[in-house]
């Protein structure tokens, strides 16, 4: 299976929104729909335009797995829409891994320094899979002004990037 991840648009909205959805909603429970997320029918105003992006993970031509950038400060952005489908997760295929790397290069080449995200207590995973990667816990109150928040995240992380 050969994995590849590119920017992706308005044009995606859809898979997006199919493969996000069904891992908040089925997978987790997570009591969200698409009119709290309107972000995701306006990938390129919300993410392109102000300065980030939105990536998709393909194997074939089937999206499974997804990040996002939102560029909110000169040098500063938040992970969003960090997901890859149930079947795909784990070491071999490594998507997550891919998919942070791909933001990383994608932050440094445009002088962003620094990285929040917020997340869910539930998505223990996801916890373990950002401490791997030296993301720093941080209090909700320590975020920057202008981050982002999005009302399910109870957890929150912060990365330098040097």
């Amino acid at each position: 299976m050969k994995l590849q991840i590119q920017p992706i648009g308005n044009s995606y909205s859809e898979q997006a929104i199919d493969l996000i959805l069904t891992i908040q909603q089925k997978e987790f429970n997570i009591p969200i729909t698409i009119q709290d997320q309107p972000d995701l029918l306006q990938i390129e105003s919300f993410y392109t335009e102000a300065g980030g992006n939105f990536w998709g993970a393909f194997v074939g031509n089937e999206l499974v797995g997804s990040i996002a950038l939102v560029k909110f400060d000169d040098r500063a952005g938040a992970i969003r829409k960090m997901f890859v489908k149930k079947e795909f997760r784990g070491k071999e295929l490594n998507i997550a891994q891919e998919l942070l790397e791909v933001l990383i290069s994608f932050c440094r080449e445009n002088g962003i320094d620094d990285l929040y995200l917020g997340t869910i207590t539930v998505l223990k995973a996801a916890q373990r899979f950002y401490e791997r990667n030296h993301f720093m816990k941080i209090e909700k109150g320590k975020l920057p002004v202008k981050f982002p928040l999005m009302s399910a995240d109870d957890i929150f992380y912060h990365l330098n990037i040097d």
